[in-house]
């Protein structure tokens, strides 16, 4: 079978099934589709196929409050942008500690406490969740605390 990248008239499909099936999972009633997330969605290339999508709309559903299907730009995208290498990353976080101490409290700041996601703190510092976690605990950082800032 061709990649869905070749096959984007399955997409249309594909999400109506997926939507309906991840929000049954969720208890969610999703009433409509939005327009530009299907657009968004058909004109993606999908690297990683049909699973690739299905995480997609799965972590859509999970996080959307409203009845509109709707897919954030930013996860698409960053699936296109090269990973940034381990020498990197740990060149990004080996820094003075202080300004390091600093930049995560700036950034989880800026994201309400939201470590992880397109709109969360490892996003915005370009390090993966689970690395900025880790350095969360051990410059024992309260991400609590920036939740209602």
């Amino acid at each position: 079978m061709p990649p869905l990248r070749e096959r984007k008239d399955d997409i249309l499909i594909l999400v109506r099934y997926f939507v309906q099936r991840y929000a049954n999972r969720a208890g969610r009633n999703i009433r409509s589709i939005d327009r530009e997330t299907l657009d968004l969605l058909q004109s993606y290339d999908w690297p990683g196929n049909i699973r690739e999508l299905q995480n997609v709309i799965e972590r859509s559903i999970i996080l959307s409050s409203t009845d509109l299907f709707s897919v954030d730009e930013l996860w698409l995208s960053k699936s296109t942008r090269p990973q940034a290498s381990r020498a990197e990353t740990l060149l990004a976080l080996h820094v003075e500690p202080r300004s390091e101490h600093e930049m995560i409290e700036a950034a989880l700041a800026e994201t309400r406490g939201r470590v992880s996601g397109p709109s969360g703190a490892a996003a915005k510092l370009r390090v993966p969740p689970s690395t900025l976690e880790t350095r969360i605990k051990v410059l024992k950082i309260n991400k609590h605390q920036f939740k209602f800032v």
